[in-house]
């Protein structure tokens, strides 16, 4: 239909010059490369060029593709958790939300979390509500996959109280002059002592362990410190961080088990002591 015949024999049949042999060849390349008849047919009788409906249909094929990799990647975590179809359906509508919608994921629970806890560290805050929402352009499926299961836990009123409790520790004995940052500085350094004190062969039943940790704690009290450190270790939590670095594009993130298990350790040794 969007090549017409030059003329027609006496026995009614279709006749084609060398022209229209190469506007057939030109037909075939284009419906090869997937464009759609009405394309085409502006294409041949010069209503649009070849780059134009090329650059269209690439923007399309773009689209596609993403659309392609987000059903492969709910499937794959369908077939590896071995779903239902109630989670599927779920894990569907998750996976195609639009980046506004995502936002709104993301600032309903941070909302939530921090709600009335004015004196948690600002960084903290800062670092939760503008953590990438939106998944990029060309996502893996492990960037969709993390997505999926971030978007479950942040809508989990379990860990969404989970979450709750670590804020209301930090935001417990901070006052208005507490510089922002504190909290990351104190967990940095934490991580640093540990680490030093495993290098050195230091249990963390050994006195000299709860001189390293008087040195950094001073007079806070150990059990609040603990209750504070298991709050935030949870897996749970650790999870969170990760998938967050997956959205991210960040790759794997240190989770520094060994020395948080020390210092939690060294903690509850000077507890019971």
């Amino acid at each position: 239909g969007v090549l017409t015949p030059v003329t027609r024999s006496t026995g009614g049949y279709r006749l084609y010059d060398a022209e229209s042999a190469a506007r057939l060849e030109l037909i075939r390349t284009l419906r090869e490369l997937g464009l759609g008849l009405d394309d085409v047919r502006k294409v041949l009788d010069g209503e649009r060029t070849v780059a134009q409906v090329a650059a269209a249909h690439v923007v399309a094929l773009d689209a596609q593709i993403r659309s392609l990799k987000v059903t492969r990647a709910v499937l794959s975590t369908v077939a590896r958790r071995g779903s239902t179809a109630e989670e599927m359906t779920l894990m569907n509508k998750l996976a195609r939300l639009s980046a506004a919608e995502r936002a709104r994921i993301v600032e309903d629970f941070t909302t939530e979390i921090f709600d009335g806890l004015d004196t948690a560290d600002p960084d903290i805050r800062k670092r939760m509500r503008f953590a990438p929402a939106d998944l990029p352009d060309d996502p893996s499926p492990e960037q969709v996959d993390a997505w999926v299961e971030l978007a479950e836990m942040m809508q989990d009123p379990e860990f969404r109280a989970l979450m709750r409790r670590m804020i209301e520790f930090n935001a417990a004995d901070r006052g208005p002059d507490v510089p922002a940052g504190t909290s990351l500085w104190f967990m940095s350094r934490l991580v640093q002592l540990a680490g030093q004190a495993l290098e050195r062969g230091i249990a963390p039943e050994e006195p000299e362990a709860e001189e390293l940790l008087r040195g950094l704690l001073g007079d806070a009290d150990p059990a609040e410190v603990l209750k504070r450190l298991e709050a935030g270790s949870n897996v749970r939590v650790a999870r969170y961080r990760q998938l967050w670095a997956v959205v991210a594009g960040l790759g794997p993130q240190a989770a520094y088990e060994p020395e948080f298990a020390w210092v939690v350790a060294a903690l509850k040794a000077r507890v019971a002591s």
